[in-house]
């Protein structure tokens, strides 16, 4: 069984190496295809766009397919999509493959984590998805870093050469070592849909729009800021990046523990500390160690966001794991896509290379703001539902901030990187 979820990792760290590597290499893609810096940013809201059309679609369209069978499709066209980049020889070639490759992100988290719940003890699903998002969160630790350093001694092409291969032996693997999964029962997907008529499901997705949208409109320029602005070579941008990954992964451990203790009051806390982290990274970042040390804080402050985000969503669309699983990632590189897009806009426009981090945190602030307008009428309908319903009765109230979903739990990026926390949550 460890051997079945070992595929499903080797996959979900493709899917995640493929997403951020590109980050690390605008200067090299935009300087060999002849574009600007702010243009080769596109090709990150392009994947993320990718994922949000992606993801609900591509779940849709393999809702009657065995489970195995639709995992093994969206490999081999994940595979697809990085050997078009690997052999793209133009922009537009390039978008192209990045485009193909991000309609797979979605629906393979969300189909996956399934399928890992199902292959062993209902007492040990929790940990069996933490164990698949286990691929996601070293992508970023290990993934990025070498693939940018990779890029950079021998082209950026190498990388998307090497993650061809990454998802070559994850097919492989998938055909190998996963068992044959049943199609779902019919007419899942209608009853899934029905969960989308809640406002509160939509202003939980609009919190991770603007949230993490405020961590990518500074992230995908990090390479240009620190060669630019801070002094660093193009060499230490690899090295950078992998600060960066011991930040988050130090962010979801201890986002996941405080979305535990208080859900909301966590995600009121974060988003703040997000916001005042980038405001100071606009001005750290013009030293290489102050800029390195703020780095690391908005590595920590940035993923610590994750948790709590995607437990706020699946708590509000509880009952609908697969598409919820699926929009969840949507709304996550969404705000990517929104994030990358406003600060390639700023750059373009000649604001400097820190108006995207300017940017991001208007849009943690504007994340905040709605998490709190969520909030606020989480307390006003449960003072309503206590006086109707529990007028006499006695019996306490569960607090709607701490009640986290049955379902299996996916992420993002871009957002996967929250996700270990969480079920490690569910499983105590």
């Amino acid at each position: 069984m460890r051997a079945s979820l070992l595929a499903l990792a080797i996959g979900a760290f493709g899917i995640g190496t493929t997403e951020f590597v590109i980050v690390g290499l605008l200067p090299e893609v935009a300087d060999d295809l002849s574009v600007s810096i702010p243009s080769a940013g596109m090709l990150v809201t392009g994947y993320a766009l990718g994922v949000v059309v992606g993801a609900p679609l591509m779940t849709a369209a393999g809702a009657r397919l065995p489970r195995k069978t639709m995992l093994v499709v969206l490999m081999a066209v994940f595979i697809a999509g990085n050997l078009l980049c690997a052999l793209a020889g133009d922009y537009t070639a390039l978008m192209g493959g990045r485009l193909i490759a991000a309609l797979t992100h979605g629906a393979f988290f969300g189909i996956g984590s399934v399928v890992a719940a199902d292959l062993v003890a209902p007492d040990r699903r929790a940990s069996a998805i933490a164990l698949m998002f286990t691929g996601l969160t070293l992508a970023n630790v290990l993934g990025v870093p070498l693939g940018t350093f990779l890029g950079q001694e021998f082209g950026w092409r190498s990388t998307f050469w090497a993650v061809t291969g990454i998802g070559i032996v994850g097919l492989l693997g998938l055909l190998a070592l996963v068992p044959a999964q049943p199609a779902p029962e019919r007419g899942a997907l209608r009853g899934e849909l029905a969960v989308f008529r809640k406002p509160q499901v939509w202003l939980a997705l609009t919190t991770t729009v603007l949230g993490f949208g405020g961590v990518f409109a500074s992230f995908t320029y990090l390479a240009p800021m620190m060669t630019e602005l801070a002094g660093f070579s193009d060499g230490a941008v690899a090295w950078l990046l992998v600060l960066f990954g011991v930040g988050l992964c130090v962010g979801n451990v201890l986002g996941g523990r405080a979305a535990d203790r208080a859900l909301m009051p966590s995600l009121y806390l974060i988003l703040g500390g997000l916001c005042l982290v980038l405001v100071i990274f606009t001005f750290t970042s013009h030293a290489a160690l102050p800029a390195a040390i703020t780095l690391a804080a908005f590595g920590a402050i940035g993923f610590a966001t994750v948790p709590p985000l995607q437990a706020r969503v699946m708590q509000q669309a509880a009952g609908a794991p697969a598409l919820a699983s699926a929009a969840n990632i949507a709304a996550f590189n969404l705000g990517n896509a929104l994030g990358a897009w406003l600060g390639g806009l700023a750059v373009a426009h000649g604001l400097g290379w820190t108006s995207p981090t300017w940017i991001g945190a208007g849009l943690a602030a504007a994340g905040l703001g709605t998490a709190a307008l969520s909030g606020r009428l989480d307390r006003r309908g449960h003072r309503s539902h206590r006086s109707r319903g529990n007028r006499g009765s006695g019996e306490p109230h569960p607090r709607p901030d701490t009640e986290l979903p049955t379902a299996p739990l996916t992420n993002a990026p871009g957002a996967g990187f929250g996700t270990q926390s969480i079920v490690e949550q569910k499983s105590r």
